[in-house]
């Protein structure tokens, strides 16, 4: 029905009250705009559409309704509307099939008759509350002032209605999201437009935002920080106490003998008869386990009981100093030969879950999930079958599945895990104990997975203040820990100024305690590089990330794999910021730095180069990138496994490179099996797969097949376009690719357009 009706059928559309559902609706949304704000408003279509909701906030119930599980779909298209006199069948109906309305605001849509008509038709609807606006030119209410010229906000947006459904001279309120410069910026303000939809705090889905990014940087730091220096007097002392334990175990003489020769064996361990062998003036911790782990293997075949319990021992030190691949080694040796020995009953199901739990470890790190997952249940349920009483044991490998699940994003199967991981240490140790605040604090990391802030904050303040009843607030590493994290909790919430304090004070307690020279101590200025650099405090945020590595290198020396990753981490702030001659030269250090101390043949090194190639083919260094990626790719073949996502992405990469010098057929191949790949690991919907589209689509332009290269560039820049968080540089790809292809084709109408586009998202915001 049209709205150019009579008083009385507007004073019934007034005094309507609204009492539809959202469920009910066909659309979540309809956006107004004129015809010049259309890039604007298809950009907004796109978010809303590919806006993907919490799974905990879907079904809530809010002042908005039940919150639904997607937004869309959202009405976008519609034709000007010349010089009608009302809106329109179709225009009405889908009004009145809306639950929201989003107006894009700027002077020519506050000067629009259309846009004002559709704002006075949603309010008579009573929907007035569910209107929002989306700044993106001009100013709110320069209407009233010397330059009404500027003026934004259409008068249906200005003014309320009287009682018979027409504007009077009533202030309003309008709702606004900013997306000028200075202000809001595009996240926030989409995040406000959504949380207002759903009727959430902008908090709560900002919060949503930074736990994909930040739990991601948690991880990423614990990954550059694990391991310490450990000294191989401590490696001892574990021993020690591990033999004391199967001393309980295993008979009187056969555990004489074993903790004999393996007292022997520790001490031989030091008697270097020719101290030039070693690689420098001194002998490294590391150069003795190495020459102990390989003394193991073909010394002790006869006395397969000590052969694993050292080789446990060495596995475990290895672990603690991220030398993952070698624990591996040796950890996968000691179960296999402790389950031929549990099968003999020459060792306990104990001890046989022991190393399974240890070998797990390792596999969390190496991010082998799923033989972690595997390991970790069997250890679990090898324990409960030998009536071992190890509730400590127990604690430990349950909280050890908990991480692998935390790893793999299942934090709903992690909860169970940590709750009975408390009660475990509870009767282990008694309440208060340092052990039980440890697990609480897990706990409480865990509710904060599963986006449950309140119960996140409690067990961490719980925690804390069990920590603090049991050391006091003098410095203590335990106590510096919880105050880290509830730094991270109000990182999170965008609480700077909190954050900033407790991540300093956590800072200072480390230093106090472990000196200036203490991974853990990089750790924490790592923390608060990732806090500056997400509140635009890049200066900060340098200086941060330069004390992590000087820190890290007066543990490590000049050059550590552990330097290496988070030079990694600082090329990026440099690149992400536009000084990509800098983000150049630190990432080829990085490179260099671990090609030194991981060799030829190592993951971590094939991501660094196939970053540092990507950055030159950006730069237009294509023949330099050509060969880097190639390595690359073939250092992931060799060690990863097959269909990993790591490998599709240098496909990319090296398709990419390889285009720009031309070589189209190798680099159509590639970009093929990337396509393929990635659709089968990540899906269709992930924004990878468009970015292999594009790669392609490169290719058939290269190859002058302009008809296919049309039809995958406008399908690859469609999809980059529906993701909120693509990085711009693959958009501009995209539309710097069709841009050539309509120069080659002589479109120039279409070559305007993206030319346009392109200008556009140059000049945005954020």
């Amino acid at each position: 029905m049209s709205f150019a009706c009579n008083e009385n059928n507007k004073i019934k559309q007034h005094i309507y009250k609204d009492t539809t559902k959202v469920e009910s609706l066909q659309y979540k949304a309809f956006i107004s705009y004129s015809h010049k704000n259309a890039k604007w408003a298809h950009w907004l279509h796109n978010a809303l559409e590919s806006y993907k909701i919490h799974k905990h906030l879907i079904g809530e119930k809010t002042e908005a309704g039940v919150i639904p599980d997607k937004l869309s779909p959202v009405f976008l298209d519609r034709a000007e509307l010349a010089s009608a006199t009302d809106l329109g069948a179709m225009l009405t109906q889908s009004l009145e099939h809306s639950w929201c309305q989003i107006v894009i605001c700027s002077p020519t849509s506050a000067n629009s008759h259309w846009v004002n008509e559709e704002i006075l038709t949603f309010k008579r609807l009573g929907r007035e509350a569910r209107i929002f606006s989306l700044i993106v030119a001009g100013e709110p209410y320069a209407s009233a002032t010397k330059t009404p010229e500027l003026e934004c906000f259409p008068p249906a947006l200005r003014y309320q209605l009287d009682n018979n459904g027409n504007l009077s001279d009533k202030p309003a309120e309008p709702i606004a999201a900013d997306v000028r410069k200075g202000k809001d910026g595009k996240n926030n303000a989409l995040i406000k437009i959504i949380a207002g939809m759903l009727g959430v705090g902008f908090d709560v889905l900002k919060q949503r935002e930074l736990q994909r990014r930040h739990r991601r940087l948690a991880w990423l730091t614990a990954s550059a920080m694990t391991g310490m220096v450990v000294a191989l007097g401590l490696a001892i002392n574990a021993y020690l106490a591990r033999n004391e334990a199967n001393k309980q175990r295993i008979r009187a003489e056969v555990e004489a003998e074993t903790a004999n020769r393996t007292a022997n064996f520790m001490v031989s361990l030091f008697a270097v008869s020719d101290p030039s062998e070693a690689r420098g003036n001194t002998i490294t911790a590391r150069e003795i386990l190495d020459q102990g782990a390989k003394r193991i293997e073909t010394e002790l075949t006869e006395q397969p009981i000590v052969q694993t319990t050292l080789m446990h021992t060495i596995g475990e030190v290895y672990t603690a100093l991220g030398l993952y691949n070698r624990a591996q080694d040796l950890l996968s040796q000691t179960v296999s030969q402790r389950q031929s020995l549990f099968h003999q009953t020459k060792v306990t199901g104990e001890e046989l879950a022991d190393s399974q739990g240890a070998l797990a470890k390792v596999n969390t790190e190496l991010a082998d999930f799923d033989n972690a997952v595997t390991l970790y249940q069997h250890a679990i349920d090898l324990l409960n079958q030998s009536n071992a009483e190890n509730q400590q044991l127990q604690g430990d490998l349950l909280a050890g599945l908990a991480e692998v699940f935390f790893r793999m994003g299942r934090y709903e199967d992690a909860g169970p895990l940590l709750q009975e991981v408390v009660t475990l240490r509870t009767q282990t140790f008694g309440s208060p104990s340092l052990e039980v605040a440890d697990s609480i604090q897990q706990l409480g990391l865990n509710y904060y997975d599963r986006g449950d802030m309140q119960q996140a904050e409690s067990h961490l303040l719980q925690s804390l203040e069990m920590v603090k009843g049991l050391v006091g607030s003098e410095p203590h590493p335990t106590l510096a820990e919880n105050i880290g994290n509830l730094a991270f909790l109000n990182h999170v919430n965008m609480q700077f100024d909190e954050a900033e304090a407790q991540y300093i004070q956590a800072l200072e307690m480390y230093r106090t305690l472990l000196g200036d020279a203490h991974p853990t101590v990089a750790g924490a200025y790592a923390n608060l590089a990732f806090l500056y650099n997400d509140f635009g405090k890049y200066s900060e945020a340098k200086t941060m990330y330069q004390q992590t590595i000087e820190t890290l290198r007066q543990v490590y020396g000049p050059s550590h794999p552990k330097i290496a990753k988070i030079m990694n981490n600082y090329a990026y702030l440099y690149h992400d910021i536009g000084e990509q001659e800098q983000a150049l030269a630190i990432i080829g250090q990085t490179v260099s730095m671990a090609q030194k101390e991981l060799g030829d043949n190592h993951t971590d090194l094939a991501r660094y180069l196939s970053t540092q190639a990507r950055w030159l083919a950006e730069a237009g260094e294509y023949s330099e990138a050509v060969p880097l990626q190639r390595r690359a790719l073939e250092i992931k073949l060799e060690t990863l496994p097959p269909g990993h996502t790591d490998i599709a992405t240098s496909q990319l990469d090296l398709a990419e490179a390889l285009a720009g010098i031309g070589e189209y057929k190798e680099a159509s191949a590639l970009a093929t099996d990337s396509l393929n790949s990635l659709i089968e690991s990540v899906g269709e919907e992930h924004w990878y797969v468009a970015a292999a589209q594009l790669a392609l689509a490169n290719t058939l332009l290269g190859e002058n097949n302009t008809h296919d290269a049309e039809a995958l560039l406008l399908k690859s820049y469609d999809h980059l376009q529906r993701s909120p968080a693509v990085p711009n540089v693959y958009i501009e790809k995209a539309l710097n690719r069709l841009i050539l292809l309509y120069s080659q084709t002589g479109q120039q109408s279409e070559k305007a357009k993206y030319q346009q586009l392109l200008t556009n998202l140059s000049a945005e915001p954020g």
